[in-house]
């Protein structure tokens, strides 16, 4: 996985709030085995941590100002993203967002971005406040992707994921993929409350993996706003199988076989690893958001 070395990378895209401190309160979705039980009935992924009944429901204290450095201050140039994980994650949002515009342009309309956070332990969103436990999210309150790049090396050492940077951008571009279903309306659909292997949950998660094997098809052949020239120069069949690993490993019944060693079918809701890389590679193959259609 290649960026282009002299591409500026667009930092306006990702919030950088790692090392912030939320004043005043404490997260509504705690950490210990509350956040291993979050972990376990599938959170992993998901669109918000209100879904598990588990934010304030209120509005949240903003979060002070970060300690951390700062994206827009180290993440200039795709070279950057090159060598820097956090500058990486900035690249993968870019190219993500290029290709959602370019196809909302192509098809007549007009695409909204969403902006990526990046924070530490505990974070204030329109779906409550949220801790690391919780993993990557999209939340449609706000239209923001969060994610705790110590995400990834839990993917690795907790459900045993190669990892590897497109395992990274598979991530990314599925919780994109969560932003583009809350722009078509059909996001909502997982929030009936059901579970289960054929439950909207499941449809909704399995269409998002699809949209990101999508992305990653156009990825290298989508141009970048700024130069002209593509964003990602190279994506090779190593790296997709590292995004299908990363799939593999946050399927609910790799989890639950992990976790509590037996499957139990009737309260998925992500889909099997099995499903998880066939929907990617049905997106990834066919390069079409219409053969995305996990509902029929």
């Amino acid at each position: 996985m290649q960026f282009d070395d002299d591409a500026d990378l667009d930092t306006s895209e990702v919030k950088d709030v790692r090392g912030s401190r939320v004043p005043g309160g404490k997260a509504t979705i705690g950490g210990g085995i509350a956040g291993v039980i979050a972990l376990i009935l599938g959170l992993l992924f998901g669109v918000g941590p209100e879904q598990l009944g588990l934010s304030s429901g209120g509005d949240e204290p903003a979060a002070t100002a970060s300690s951390a450095t700062q994206v827009s201050q180290t993440c200039k140039k795709g070279s950057d993203a090159n060598t820097r994980e956090d500058c990486r994650i900035v690249a993968v949002v870019n190219s993500v967002q290029d290709y959602w515009r370019a196809e909302y342009a192509r098809r007549g309309g007009q695409y909204v971005p969403a902006t990526t956070v990046m924070f530490t332990q505990q974070v204030p969103t329109a779906c409550g406040t949220a801790t690391s436990a919780v993993g990557p999210f999209y939340c449609p309150g706000d239209r923001r992707v969060y994610l705790d790049l110590g995400f990834f090396d839990e993917l690795r050492t907790t459900f045993g994921s190669t990892g590897g940077p497109f395992a990274q951008a598979y991530v990314v571009a599925h919780e994109y993929g969560h932003h583009i279903q809350n722009l078509m309306g059909t996001l909502a659909r997982a929030q009936d409350g059901r579970t289960g292997a054929n439950s909207n949950a499941v449809r909704v998660e399995l269409q998002a993996d699809c949209y990101a094997g999508v992305w990653a098809r156009h990825a290298t052949t989508t141009p970048d706003d700024r130069t002209g020239r593509p964003l990602l120069t190279r994506l090779t069949e190593e790296d997709i199988r590292d995004g299908l690993d990363a799939a593999a490993a946050v399927g609910d019944d790799r989890i639950q076989e992990r976790f509590q060693e037996r499957v139990t079918p009737e309260s998925w809701t992500h889909g099997s690893a099995a499903q998880r890389q066939q929907w990617f590679s049905t997106g990834y193959s066919t390069g079409d958001m219409a053969r995305c259609n996990t509902f029929r």
